[in-house]
């Protein structure tokens, strides 16, 4: 299948990948878009997990309101320099990330800040909905492992599944390695507020400090 370039836009669109990055990665498996697509995907990680221990002191707060402005979401999203805050594309991860949170309403920015009271408060409520059904420990270890996975899922942010991925594939923690591969820099979100009249006040989500 040959390369052409509403393909290579394609990949783009879906990807965020720069188009020489998404030329290379289609040409690379003859024209298929799926296996392009969890190249660059590969990719991406690879590229954040190299950079994943640089500075981001620059960045972007955004917000988003929602339901006639009865939700409203804050969000921090570092960056290493001030050229790539104000850049067109990581506002519109920024917008995308506020959006997702309101959405979602995750507690927690990343599995990593979830205390080891909360997992362990979680897992012995998981554990006691599956005991006494006679089935084997282990394989009850393993239905409680399955849902911590999906607590991890549903209220970290970085665990997600974006929403405007209509494939439902790619999580939060894809789409910034997707971004840090684009821009050549670490992305980081350090927190967030979220906001809905007549509900009690909860506390801002943050990542521990490393910047």
């Amino acid at each position: 299948m040959s390369v052409t370039a509403d393909l290579v836009k394609k990949l783009r669109d879906i990807s965020g990948a720069p188009m020489m990055e998404c030329k290379k990665a289609l040409e690379e498996v003859e024209g298929d878009l799926e296996k392009a697509f969890t190249a660059l995907r590969k990719r991406g990680q690879a590229t954040a997990a190299k950079k994943a221990g640089r500075t981001t002191s620059e960045g972007s707060v955004g917000c988003y309101l929602h339901a006639g402005g009865k939700i409203g979401v804050l969000v921090e999203v570092n960056c290493e320099s001030d050229f790539v805050a104000r850049n067109e594309e990581f506002q519109q991860l920024v917008h995308d990330l506020a959006m997702q949170i309101c959405a979602t309403d995750p507690r927690f920015v990343r599995k990593e800040d979830v205390s080891p009271e909360i997992l362990e408060r979680e897992r012995a409520d998981q554990r006691s909905l599956v005991e006494g059904t006679g089935k084997p420990e282990s394989v009850i270890d393993r239905i409680v492992e399955g849902k911590l996975e999906k607590f991890y899922e549903d209220k970290c942010l970085y665990e997600q599944h974006f929403i405007k991925d209509l494939a439902g594939s790619q999580t939060i923690r894809e789409l910034i390695a997707s971004n840090i591969a684009k821009f050549g820099e670490n992305i980081t979100v350090s927190r967030f507020s979220r906001f809905k009249v007549g509900e009690a006040a909860k506390p801002t989500a943050e990542a521990p400090v490393s910047r």
